[in-house]
């Protein structure tokens, strides 16, 4: 049966654990693996993409296997083939697909005609690649991640999601503060002190994500409140860390001094993009 990997909550907690493992494996070896020698994975950017882009196809490629990079308009989606047809014709020539696009529901149309696995590389409502990384590196900070608490400060986001849903799978606790008019769905809020308080780790996010640029403004004077920096810190455990998922704006949702302070595990957070998207290649394609 094919596997997707559209929420990160496909995965059990056994898989989930198993998978972060391997993730350091692969970081410690990064020339251990050649599970995709012969395989083609097709990565499909609607958005733009640094990390993901880079990340993606340097896994693929240190796998074994060859990307095949398709920016926006450079399908035939973009003059009217269905998502039905393009995954039908997709799933002939490739191995696995990742998408970055917007609306989630494109994925799922995508994945139901599939016959090949479908990543989700980032949508409007989720974004479990960089759940992975998240959980790699508390993982790698902390030795275990059953009874972690992290704070997520900032925009009730896909992010924030993708976050609170897969901590749970491995008893990692997300705590969200967001302006109401920013919350996240159903979940419970709290004030940015509040949940801060004893953390393991604070994380934040943009204030102002792609589709949002009609909101900047607005986003801002709501966000303002909910600024990660040396107060905020204070608040959370003595050896509690700080996450960004990146582009970071200092100054805005996030100060440059915690940016870039002894607490920051961003820029190992960022490099995990690659070992853990590659254990998920590996689970999903060989």
């Amino acid at each position: 049966m094919t596997r997707h990997f559209l929420t990160g909550e496909e995965l059990t907690r056994d898989e989930l654990l198993a998978l972060i493992e391997r993730a350091i494996e692969l970081k410690a070896d990064r020339s251990s693996s050649r599970a995709l020698q012969g395989k083609s994975v097709a990565l499909v950017f609607e958005r733009p993409s640094t990390r993901t882009r880079v990340s993606f196809e340097v896994g693929v490629n240190e796998l074994g296997g060859s990307p095949v990079v398709l920016r926006e308009g450079e399908l035939q989606l973009s003059r009217g083939e269905s998502v039905r047809d393009t995954a039908l014709v997709l799933s002939r020539y490739v191995h696995a697909i990742g998408v970055r696009t917007g609306p989630h529901q494109l994925l799922e149309e995508l994945s139901d005609s599939s016959s090949v696995p479908v990543i989700n590389m980032l949508t409007h409502d989720h974004h479990p690649c960089q759940g992975l990384a998240d959980l790699m590196t508390l993982r790698e900070r902390f030795g275990e991640l059953d009874g972690l608490r992290v704070a997520y400060v900032g925009d009730g986001n896909n992010m924030a999601r993708s976050l609170r849903a897969m901590g749970a799978t491995v008893g990692v606790e997300v705590v969200l503060a967001s302006p109401e008019e920013l919350a996240l769905p159903g979940a419970p809020n709290n004030e940015p002190g509040d949940a801060a308080a004893g953390a393991d780790a604070l994380y934040t996010d943009v204030w102002v994500s792609m589709g949002d640029e009609e909101e900047v403004e607005r986003r801002r004077e709501l966000l303002g409140p909910y600024r990660i920096d040396d107060d905020l810190l204070s608040r959370a455990a003595p050896n509690a860390i700080v996450l960004h998922c990146l582009p970071a704006h200092p100054g805005e949702e996030i100060t440059e001094e915690v940016l870039s302070g002894e607490r920051s595990a961003v820029w190992d957070q960022a490099e995990n993009r690659l070992h853990a998207q590659k254990a998920l290649l590996e689970l999903l394609v060989s």
